[in-house]
């Protein structure tokens, strides 16, 4: 009884030192901040059984989010031979899976993976990718919608995406249908590493534009201070926007997305192949304000809405 009691009370660590030691790739770029994605990412691991420093190795690649970049750190850990690669947002998933047809490949949130080529389908995926979709092109008309509720006589918004990110095209045209029925004219601006930000903004500023959707995978503070000097209300579809000065932010908790990629982990770990596990869609959606700005813009947000708000930033 003693020796059963006592492997029974060693701790999670060294009982996960007893077993196979599996090295798990992580791809993303340094935009946004990859540092609260990485340690969602670690949670929901420790929680699935998978500790760093006894059966678990995780190797993690940043790259500025350029499609060569990010290529050449996919390419990396498949050199490394990893069990496994988790990417964040769609560009990352896209650089993992040309790197590799062989390595399983798991999306820790993807804008739209049918539309962007990186699954067949979502219920039954085929080759080595699987994992979550932000449901971003699916929320994006809500974008619409909550900046005609701040601004009712907005009729010209505006949508700044990363050119060679897939998920751009797909992420305009929802906007643009939401908008369109709403009566409202869309401004899409593609913005490359070169492009100098400051005339972007300065010819919104200049076409009066009403609000600004930014494509979340391309959150930094910089736009976002851009915006605020042109006076631009700005949504994002990822919660980092508004802690960085966005006005609001609307979309898939990407900290959840992140956790509960460890359950997809696991079963491939297991043996489960990517090709037979579906896609998965967020069931919960987040709408974080942030008052602080909505004030130096002079927003007046409704009680209601501030009610409905999944957080609010003084």
């Amino acid at each position: 009884m003693g020796l059963i009691s006592g492997a029974a009370a060693w701790p999670v660590w060294a009982r996960a030192q007893q077993s196979r030691m599996y090295t798990i790739g992580v791809l993303t770029s340094t935009n946004p901040n990859p540092e609260p994605l990485l340690k969602a990412l670690r949670e929901g691991l420790q929680d699935a059984g998978y500790v760093e420093g006894g059966n678990l190795r995780l190797e993690i690649r940043l790259a500025a989010g350029t499609p060569d970049l990010l290529l050449e750190k996919a390419a990396e850990l498949v050199r490394l031979k990893v069990d496994l690669i988790v990417t964040f947002f769609t560009p990352a998933a896209l650089a993992a899976k040309k790197a590799t047809g062989d390595i399983p490949i798991l999306m820790a949130g993807a804008g739209d993976p049918v539309a962007s080529g990186l699954v067949s389908s979502l219920t039954r995926p085929g080759g080595n990718v699987t994992g979550q979709s932000s449901a971003g092109a699916e929320v994006a008309g809500k974008s619409v919608e909550l900046i005609l509720e701040l601004i009712p006589n907005a009729h010209r918004l505006a949508v700044l995406v990363e050119e060679s990110d897939p998920f751009a095209k797909p992420h305009v045209e929802e906007i643009r249908q939401a908008a369109r029925s709403a009566g409202m004219e869309v401004e899409a601006i593609m913005i490359r590493p070169e492009l100098p930000l400051e005339a972007v903004f300065k010819g919104l500023a200049d076409k009066r534009v009403d609000g600004l959707v930014v494509q979340g995978s391309i959150v930094r503070k910089e736009i976002l201070d851009l915006a605020m000097k042109h006076r631009l209300p700005t949504l994002t579809s990822i919660r980092l926007g508004p802690s960085l000065g966005a006005l609001m932010s609307y979309g898939s908790d990407y900290f959840a997305l992140a956790r509960q990629s460890a359950v997809y982990v696991d079963k491939i770990l297991k043996g489960a192949k990517p090709a037979d596990l579906p896609v998965a869609f967020p069931t919960k959606f987040l709408l974080i304000i942030n008052a602080t700005t909505a004030k130096a813009l002079g927003i007046n947000i409704s009680p209601m809405m501030l009610g409905r708000a999944d957080e609010v930033i003084e």
